[in-house]
């Protein structure tokens, strides 16, 4: 063994004996105090190369790990140490970094936490080594025999699938139900999410006063909510209410947790209690929670993964809309959206959500070159939206897009300028979306293409033409999914003409939308001259 291995082993052991000293006094911190060590990493080490060497010069064996359980270093047994559990002492404060956002804890402070790289987000918690973390779970356990395991088929017998949801009514129950999946589920856990002010509260008021004046059988049914910090759980059980709303699970509290109200400990163990006392007693509880400023929900990210149904409410500052989304749903569809207005009564529902994006002021004035309406979908709902371009020419050639992707605006005015023979390139083009929607899906293509062809030739599109399709690379007209419903829903809100797709025209020429015409075009140069001329 060369002498830097064995400056290397005599430095790692005297690392462990100083961490072993701190933990316990009673252990020495120094490599005198064990000869079978000291006498190769003190002194010279011309024995361990020496044949000759005696054995009292040499011990039996010697190791830089620990020495086995209940033994000493020379593998004679000793007393167990009564003082160390776990590596710490018994009732000594335990110091732990927690972050709050994703709730990754940590030894130490660091200015970013290590696991989502968040700034400032590390939060202190001192947690005692005999304390022990109450989860309210000593009412509401289960009793020994109480729950055994159901085959699949058994565990919606002698369940009326028509009837077991907590119902909805009226126009804006019937927006909410959708979002749900039919109703309320008897001990569910709903997540309402939302920003500051968006309506969360307006939202679950509305349901709590339609639950209390008329549930499932026609009669009143009590319903507890609760804001702030309250004793739910020990003052609701003897209500035996309907429904439970919570506002907020950031303000709740549970004794014998660490950390404050709010922190990620706090969260999820109140949500766990939550969704034990759902299950336990089959009422349902509506949550609220708040959400930071990237938009996420407040808290640990395990907080969505207790619940059972995740809805979100979202709405642009200055607009009196609101979108409910179903973000998580257990026992339904995460494709419906329900769409409200918020009013001086509260929330009414949209029944025709078409009208948030189309405008009838002007519809035909010379001056609205440059907007054609596209059709898209929203999981099952179908939206028609305008979309607005403007090609100004003698101006810089800059290009700026609001709602539309600026990499898909880009392709589109490529394939006009190469395949159309449209001279865009001399020209400063603006794209919109009204009401500041996101054109997400490929489906308004189309619609784009022809806002900048009529803007760009100065040329404005009758206001009962619709679009449909998506734009190829060589500008030829691509299929998109659910055209026939797209097309059903354009024809009621009484459009002339829709402009598909060639492939999809055979298709849906033999429904008959109520007197609308269908014209299926193979490419942009088609659309041009069907449109425009």
């Amino acid at each position: 063994m060369q002498v830097s291995d064995m400056r290397a082993l005599r430095l790692i052991f005297y690392t462990k004996t100083q961490r072993l000293h701190r933990l316990n006094p009673s252990i020495p911190n120094s490599l005198s105090s064990f000869p079978q060590f000291s006498r190769h990493f003190l002194h010279s080490t011309p024995s361990l190369h020496h044949s000759n060497s005696t054995a009292e010069t040499a011990p039996r064996a010697w190791s830089i790990y620990d020495p086995a359980p209940g033994t000493d270093g020379n593998g004679n047994a000793k007393k167990p140490n009564l003082d160390i559990v776990g590596n710490k002492k018994k009732g000594k404060a335990r110091l732990s970094w927690v972050c709050a956002d994703c709730g990754h804890s940590d030894g130490q402070w660091w200015g970013t936490c290590r696991q989502c790289n968040a700034i400032g987000t590390l939060k202190r918690f001192s947690e005692g080594g005999s304390a022990e973390v109450s989860e309210g779970k000593t009412w509401l356990s289960p009793k020994a025999g109480e729950s055994r395991p159901m085959r699949l088929t058994d565990v919606n017998r002698g369940i009326n699938q028509l009837n077991w949801r907590i119902p909805l009514y009226g126009p804006f129950g019937n927006e909410v139900s959708r979002v749900l999946g039919g109703g309320i589920v008897p001990g569910s856990l709903v997540l309402v999410g939302g920003d500051p002010g968006v309506g969360k509260s307006t939202l679950l008021l509305q349901i709590a006063a339609m639950i209390a004046e008329r549930n499932d059988l026609g009669q009143p049914a009590p319903v507890v909510y609760v804001s702030g910090e309250e004793d739910i759980l020990g003052k609701s059980q003897p209500l035996s209410p309907r429904v439970i709303i919570v506002d907020s699970i950031q303000t709740v509290y549970l004794e014998g947790v660490a950390g404050s109200a709010g922190g990620p400990a706090q969260v999820k163990e109140c949500t766990s209690a939550l969704l034990r006392f759902a299950k336990k007693t089959n009422i349902p509880i509506l949550l609220i929670g708040h959400v930071t400023k990237s938009g996420d929900l407040a808290g640990p990210h395990v907080l969505e993964h207790i619940v059972d149904v995740v809805l979100y409410m979202e709405g642009e500052k200055y607009s009196s809309y609101r979108l409910l989304r179903s973000l998580k749903n257990r026992f339904g569809s995460t494709d419906e959206l329900g769409v409200f207005e918020m009013s001086q009564s509260g929330l009414q529902a949209v029944s025709n959500p078409s009208e948030m994006f189309l405008s009838d002021q002007y519809s035909d004035s010379e001056y609205l070159a440059g907007l054609a309406v596209a059709v898209i979908m929203d999981g099952s709902r179908t939206f028609l939206i305008e979309v607005q371009a403007l090609c100004a020419s003698g101006s810089t050639a800059a290009r700026q897009v609001n709602g539309i992707q600026a990499s898909r605006a880009d392709m589109i005015i490529s394939v006009l300028m190469k395949q159309t023979g449209l001279k865009l390139q001399e020209n400063a083009i603006f794209l919109n979306v009204v009401s500041g929607v996101k054109l997400s899906e490929t489906a308004g293509d189309l619609a784009v293409a022809a806002a900048i062809c009529s803007s760009f030739l100065e040329f404005p599109i009758p206001n009962n033409i619709a679009f449909i399709g998506e734009v190829g690379l060589g500008g030829e007209l691509r299929m998109v999914p659910r055209m026939e419903k797209r097309v059903n829903t354009v024809a009621k809100l009484g459009y002339k003409m829709c402009i598909v797709p060639k492939s999809a025209e055979k298709s849906l020429g033999s429904h008959g939308f109520e007197g609308m015409e269908i014209i299926g075009c193979r490419n942009l140069k088609e659309v041009i001259n069907t449109v425009f001329r």
